[in-house]
Parts: structure tokens; sequence; C-alpha cells
């Protein structure tokens, strides 16, 4: 939490705000596990006196913030990093007791007492059916057990249940090492082979934590292909090679509706080539986030995080030089690419920012989120303003969702954009049409900015009420869904969304 807390705007007291605490929370458990806390979206709204968040955890958090943060001392004179520690733990917890209710339910549905050790044969029945049912809801139930059916609604259900038991294979290994250590010998011992309730739970959280990173592949593999239409590396993609690609490829991606897109944040329609889907903003959008637990998301890893997290650390403040960041950012490298590249245009957006600043920029502001985008234009989502764009999933948007076949064809048909796009400069493209002047801060920059509109009347300062920008997030919604899925009902991503490479 540290390199983040320092980097936060801090009140008269040098403690931060509520919108920056739960800012904070949000990125701890994004960058940590992929892990969005429901009611800490970025998009959901909040004020100075509310959490914005009826719904968070089952309105478990509300009460615990009413029971710990809502101390008259923490009322006057902010929140400092001590409180931000215990909200995660807060957090952390509940989203512990969460596994216990739904492993607990599996047990009962399969009659197993949670007071009997399991062999391990019984563990990887409850696996399996925790798997599938926190994936993909209550629906599956009546298919738990029943392998053939689950791999029909899990196409890569044989991936998906290995991986689970490779997650009993570590449990087996740390405890035979403990066993050594302890006894020097690492024997066989029947307690071995046979697990407790407490054990499938440590089983299952290890599950929580590290299943962004085993999905991370199909993530991978959606941003790849979307990539190799990007000619000119400008994170964006005409929609008619996004639904041509479905139809050329036989592909069960990339077949969400333009409205749908368009409310996701996912769509740039300010380009004279016409509409095109912005890469980071599809990858991290709600139809992509693979498991929608009732309290939390696991979503695609965000691939700007750990450029983020390292200009916090070398920042160490709220706010930063354009020369400091210039230098920064131009010696960042991606696994992608040969090194970052700061043309002259790039370069003087910063410099606008920071003349609209006093001179410095504010690392937490929409404007230097945006500049980001544009300087890792596949990494980082663009941060649209506060309102434009929801972060809704599916299933909350309803039957619109998809495109018709009809839809997808006009769409591919269009071949306006492929000449321009193979024939001109990058910068003849006019690709940066989409860039806004407007400012949204994520909480009071009061005494830190010299003259925050001195240099540019085109520049808009507001704090973002409502708005935990998208620096590092784009969209979070909950679960993606297969435009011909072989079984509707369940609306999973699995089946459109999965190729494991």
């Amino acid at each position: 939490l540290m390199p983040m807390y320092r980097t936060l705007p801090k009140n008269t007291h040098g403690n931060l705000e509520r919108r920056s605490l739960r800012y904070l929370a949000y990125r701890y458990f994004h960058q940590k596990s992929a892990l969005v806390i429901r009611g800490f979206e970025p998009t959901r709204p909040v004020n100075d006196s509310a959490w914005g968040a009826a719904d968070i955890l089952s309105e478990q958090v509300p009460g615990i913030v009413e029971s710990v943060f809502e101390s008259q001392h923490a009322l006057e004179h902010g929140f400092d990093l001590q409180d931000a520690v215990q909200m995660v733990a807060a957090l952390e917890q509940l989203i512990f007791d969460s596994e216990s209710q739904l492993l607990e339910k599996i047990y009962g549905l399969q009659h197993k007492p949670l007071q009997r050790p399991l062999s391990e044969q019984g563990l990887g029945q409850v696996l399996e059916a925790y798997m599938a049912i926190w994936m993909a809801g209550d629906e599956v139930t009546p298919y738990l057990g029943k392998s053939r059916e689950l791999a029909q609604i899990f196409p890569h259900w044989d991936k998906i249940v290995h991986f689970a038991h490779g997650q009993v294979s570590a449990l087996n290994y740390q405890r035979q090492h403990q066993r050594k250590l302890s006894t020097g010998t690492s024997g066989g011992n029947a307690l071995l082979s046979r697990y407790s309730f407490e054990d499938a739970h440590a089983v299952v959280g290890t599950i929580t934590s590290s299943f962004a990173s085993f999905w991370e592949s199909e993530c991978r593999e959606m941003k790849r292909k979307l990539s190799t239409l990007d000619r000119q590396h400008t994170g964006r993609v005409p929609l008619s090679k996004f639904y041509g690609k479905s139809l050329t490829d036989s592909e069960w991606r990339f077949g969400e509706s333009e409205s749908y897109l368009r409310d996701l944040g996912a769509l740039d329609e300010t380009s004279w080539l016409g509409k095109q889907v912005i890469i980071p903003n599809y990858i991290q959008g709600a139809n992509n986030c693979i498991v929608a637990a009732s309290h939390y998301m696991v979503c695609c890893i965000n691939e700007c995080e750990p450029i983020m997290a390292e200009i916090e650390t070398a920042v160490g403040a709220p706010l930063a030089r354009p020369q400091q960041l210039l230098e920064l950012v131009g010696n960042l490298t991606l696994a992608d690419d040969d090194g970052v590249k700061l043309d002259t245009a790039l370069v003087a957006q910063l410099e606008s920012i920071a003349s609209a600043n006093g001179g410095q920029v504010p690392i937490h502001g929409r404007l230097f989120a945006q500049w980001l985008h544009y300087v890792f234009p596949r990494d980082c989502a663009f941060p649209h303003k506060a309102g434009a764009a929801q972060a809704l999933s599916p299933t909350q948007y309803g039957e619109g969702y998809l495109a018709s076949d009809n839809e997808i064809e006009t769409h591919a048909k269009d071949t306006s954009a492929e000449v321009p796009l193979a024939t001109m400069a990058k910068e003849e493209l006019q690709w940066m049409s989409q860039w806004s002047h407007d400012e949204e801060l994520i909480a009071s920059y009061d005494g830190l900015l010299a003259g925050p509109q001195q240099a540019s009347g085109a520049s808009k300062v507001v704090i973002a009420a409502g708005f935990i920008m998208f620096i590092l997030a784009g969209l979070i919604g909950v679960v993606g869904f297969n435009r011909k899925a072989p079984n509707s009902d369940f609306l999973l991503p699995s089946h459109g969304k999965t190729h494991f490479v």
C-alpha cells in the first residue's frame, strides 16, 4: 500500500479523504489478484459523506466502515495508512467468509459432514463443484458431478479441474515440507492424505488469489488477436475489422454489439476513419471478467498497473514535474515493445497538463491517465469522463449485449478505413482525436497546485464525485458471454471467450 499511499493527495491533517481510501482499496485488490470488490468499481458514484456502495459485499462493508472508520477523529481528520490497512484486512476477511459460505454449501450438496476429514478424491469432488458454482452460479447445480455436461458449459473444463487439483498438490507439498522440518523425515503418514474443512478452505483461498494468473493466457490471446489488427499501434481496431475477425477466423470472441461496446467505453467514435474498438478498454471490460462471485469479480490482469506502480514508486508524491515523468516513462519497456516512443505531440500534451497546474502534473488525474493511454495505447485504458461509460455486465445490460449476425456482417463489409490505415502515417491519421482537456481529480489538491487553470482555459478541473478514474482500471463488470453458446441459459464467457494457448 505504501507506494500508492505516498502519492495520493492528503488533506490539511496529512490524511486521505474518503474517496482516496476507497480508491486505494480498489487498487490493492486489483493489483494483487485482479479482484474487483463489488461496490469499489471505478465507475461507482461516491461523495464526501458516503461510500457509494450500498451493496458492497452484501452491505457488510458499510457496517464495518461505520464501526471502524466513522469515528469522530476520522470524520474530522481523514484516514491514515493504518486505516487503509484495516480496510484491506476487513475486505480480505469478508472474502474469506464468502468463500467459507460457498464451501459449506458444497459440502451440504454432497452430504459431506463439515467435521469429517475428506480423502483426496473427496476433496477433488468438492473442488470441482466449487469451481462450477463459483464461476457460473447456482444454475449449474443440476449438472454437478456430470463431467460431460460441465464440459459443454465450460469448454476448457478439464484445464480448470486440473488447475484446482494442482492447488491440492501444492498443499500436499507444503504439508510434507512442514512435516520434514518438524520430524526430520518425509515418510508417509495416513493423515497427510486426509483433508479437513480448513484444508479445503485453504485450497479455495489459493484458487481465489491465483485464478486470474491462471486465466491470463486467455486475456493475452484476446489482446494478441486484436493487436494484429492494429497496424499503426494506436490501440484501436476499426469496428469492421473487429467483427470481421469473428467471421473470417470463425472466432467466438468479439461478438459484443455496437451499443454495448459504446456503453462499456470501449468504442472510439471521434475518428474520421470511423468507429474503432479501444483494445485495453475492451480487454478490461465488464464482458471479460471470468468469475462473478456474489461479492467480487475476477478480471483480466491490468497491464497498466505495473507501469503506474513504477511511476508511483519513483515519484513518491501526488505531483511530478513533466521532465521527471518524461525521463521515467521514456525508460520503461514492455514485453511486446522495443521501447517507449515519446513524440513531440505527446511531450507537448504532458507539458500542457503541467502548465495548467502550476508546472506540475497530478499523477492521479484523468489527464495524466489519458496521456499514459496514448503512450501505452494497448496497455492503459482510455479514461472516460465521469458518467460517459457504464460498468455493466452482459446480464445487467440485457438482451442487446450481443451483435446480431446481420449487424456483424454489415460492419464487416465496411472497408473504408483499410486504405488510409495501410498507406498513411500514424500522425496523418489524427489518432489522438479522442483527447479531451477536461481534468478530473481523485481528491482535493488544495494547497498542492500553484495555479490549476492559469495557462489553459480549456482545462476544467473537477473533483470527480462518482468517478474513481480509469487510471489502471478500464471498465470492470461481471461475466462475459458467448454469442452462440451451446447452452445459453448459463450465459458464460468460457465457451465464446476462451482459448488456451
